[in-house]
């Protein structure tokens, strides 16, 4: 058997557990706090590949071993390697307190409503949309994926970030700061996780179900639910199927261009995805936030128009909604299909758009392709009857990014 002990955050190991071990690898923090047997190897866990070699040829000959790990080595931890090269039946498994469980003790919270993302070793920007998305998450930080740079990305959100370093060492520090405080401190290695709460919602409602926001009953909601202008809103039908085409999802950022009410922008949102809407005009400015607001969502909400606002936006999005029109629709087109990572979907009421805007796309190397959607609504008529009336039409477009169109995309 592979013993696997969970350590730092939790209560010290066991001497008893080690005792036997022909082979112990971890850390060198976890292997200088704990007595090894005499005669035992010891591994300092750097490169996993070469660590995973070691302790083969220890199993082959049926030698004892154990692994040293921080906290729950289930939970983002060795434990997933260990049982895809071995097997799990081969595993033994002793957890410790996980550093999001130890970090959310210290902060008088609990954590069965909270995100947990891992950034060590990935690329932050999943972590940075959950952040933003989401009213407490948890971030396993890495290097270039620290306080620090979550600070920097987080800098125009309300949120406490509460960098929670050496938990369970006597050097523990827990710091509450501000994303602008923290982006200009160097913290060093020591940081277990970072937690990013949004302190409004921090406590949330009683939960049945563990993890982040639940997922909405239902989308693609009646315009009565949204506060609009002279019916300037996404009919339901339309939203319907451009959110099937915009897939948000949590982890990702979509831009709403055009946003008029933000019916598209909030129901991205509630479906968990970060989402940054962009609208021209104040009055407008000021719908899209009230919609966001009575539907318990964060969108960020940028003034100005599009295509020259966009440059000012530092992120690229996963997936874009461009909504409205006029003249100026094919060089919207064109800036979003430059910076989507994935997925265009443009909404038209003016047939004479659609050619420009399709061309937009498949020039930026998208696949197109799109419907004209026409429905018609059941109304009551005098004498409790029902006609149809019919709403207006509407092109729907979407483009899909080939492979190899998108410059710096992460594979």
């Amino acid at each position: 058997m592979i013993t696997v002990v969970g350590t730092g955050a939790g209560a010290p190991v066991d001497a008893r557990v080690t005792a036997g071990a022909e082979l112990v690898v971890g850390g060198r923090r976890h292997l200088d706090a704990v007595r090894l047997p005499e005669g035992a190897e010891r591994i300092v866990l750097g490169p996993l590949a070469p660590a995973l070699d070691t302790i083969g040829k220890y199993v082959a000959e049926e030698r004892p071993v154990v692994v040293l790990a921080s906290g729950d080595p289930g939970f983002f931890g060795i434990v997933r390697a260990l049982a895809e090269r071995f097997g799990p039946e081969r595993l033994d498994v002793r957890p410790g307190v996980s550093s999001v469980a130890a970090a959310f003790a210290r902060t008088g919270l609990t954590w069965e409503d909270a995100v947990v993302v891992s950034a060590h070793g990935r690329d932050p920007r999943t972590a940075v949309n959950l952040c933003r998305s989401h009213p407490k998450v948890a971030v396993l930080t890495g290097p270039g994926a620290g306080p620090a740079e979550l600070g920097a990305a987080l800098r125009d959100t309300a949120r406490v970030l509460v960098v929670a370093s050496a938990l369970g060492s006597a050097e523990e520090r827990v710091e509450r700061v501000t994303p602008a405080e923290a982006a200009v401190r160097d913290w060093g290695t020591a940081v277990s996780v970072v937690l990013c709460l949004d302190e409004a919602r921090a406590l949330g409602p009683v939960r049945t179900v563990a993890g982040g926001a639940v997922r909405p009953a239902g989308w693609a909601l009646d315009e009565a639910e949204f506060d609009h202008r002279d019916s300037m809103i996404t009919k339901f039908e339309v939203r319907a199927l451009a959110l099937a085409r915009l897939g948000p999802r949590p982890g990702e950022l979509v831009w709403d261009v055009g946003a008029g009410s933000g019916s598209v922008a909030v129901e991205c949102a509630r479906l968990g995805a970060a989402v940054t809407a962009v609208e021209k005009t104040p009055d407008g400015v000021e719908r899209v936030r009230a919609n966001a607001a009575a539907h318990g969502v964060d969108v960020r909400v940028v003034h100005g128009s599009a295509p020259d606002v966009l440059a000012g936006l530092d992120e690229d999005p996963d997936a874009v909604f461009v909504g409205g029109g006029g003249r100026g629709l094919p060089a919207v087109v064109i800036a979003c299909a430059r910076r989507a990572r994935r997925t265009v979907v443009v909404a038209m009421a003016a047939l004479d758009r659609v050619p420009a805007a399709r061309t937009a796309l498949t020039d930026a190397g998208f696949s197109c392709d799109g419907v004209l959607l026409q429905s018609s609504r059941l109304a009551p008529l005098p004498g409790d009857v029902t006609r149809l009336a019919a709403t207006n039409p509407v092109f729907l477009l979407w483009g899909v990014r080939l492979p190899a169109h998108k410059e710096g995309v992460d594979e």
